[in-house]
């Protein structure tokens, strides 16, 4: 469900922007839709990075990095900002999770058959990993909202009940004995190891933990919501996430 999102129109507004918060821009390739861009902006706190898009299905993501974008939550911050706003861009042409041959980015971080994938991790790898890392999803089978966590540190409850109750206006945290096949730690929590699920078919937030990364959360709206609600959530849910690594809060 890709409600009011318009591939064509997204590009030149992140990039206008992005620009205009002191971000600058690096191309990782060219696709057949556009390309695959990174923004940075530099800063002396923690570094974090975000990614959504990577399912052309879910533009809750890419639309809530940039509403924050706009609404300048990334430029009066000391963090250290990474962002790939739109990591699929034939997928987000066309409304569909895979890419223009079919294939499910999210599951190809092992393999990395892909020229998305391949670029994607080329460019990581010539990084410094992150602190933190978030990946904005969507999925069509939920009602509530939950979230992935890999934590190769600290175990902080506290953090993950802040990131619920920052989306609370809009949803609440997704109930039930399974949550998208795993078992939760709490409603609306999947406290995941740094393993995939299945071997070969790592998705991008196992291959930044694997790659060093200590801390990820992958947040996950109901695609069935309206389009706005899910936008507020996933912007809410990354300003309660970099409220705890020491970035600073703008508020929803």
């Amino acid at each position: 469900m890709t409600g009011d999102f318009h591939w064509p129109d997204f590009l030149p507004a992140f990039r206008l922007a992005a620009r205009q918060a002191g971000f600058q821009s690096h191309t990782m390739a060219q696709t057949s839709a556009g390309p695959i861009e990174v923004w940075q902006r530099g800063g002396s706190g923690q570094h974090v990075y975000i990614s959504s898009g990577i399912h052309g299905d879910e533009p809750a993501g890419p639309l809530a990095l940039l509403e924050l974008m706009k609404r300048g939550f990334f430029a009066d911050s000391d963090t250290d900002w990474t962002i790939c706003p739109a990591l699929n861009p034939t997928g987000l042409l066309m409304g569909t999770r895979g890419n223009a041959d079919g294939v499910d980015l999210n599951r190809d971080y092992w393999n990395r058959s892909t020229l998305e994938t391949k670029a994607h991790t080329a460019w990581l790898d010539s990084r410094e990993h992150p602190d933190l890392f978030l990946s904005l999803h969507e999925d069509c089978d939920s009602a509530g909202f939950y979230f992935y966590e890999i934590n190769l540190g600290q175990d902080q409850p506290q953090r993950a009940q802040a990131i619920l109750q920052s989306v609370e206006p809009w949803f609440q945290p997704e109930a039930g004995p399974e949550i998208d096949g795993h078992i939760p730690r709490g409603p609306g929590w999947i406290y995941h190891a740094a393993e995939a699920d299945v071997p070969d078919g790592w998705p991008e937030a196992i291959y930044l933990s694997k790659s060093g990364c200590p801390l990820s959360f992958t947040f996950e709206t109901p695609s069935g919501a309206e389009l706005d609600r899910r936008i507020a959530a996933q912007a809410a849910a990354v300003d309660a996430a970099i409220t705890w690594v020491g970035g600073r809060s703008h508020g929803r």
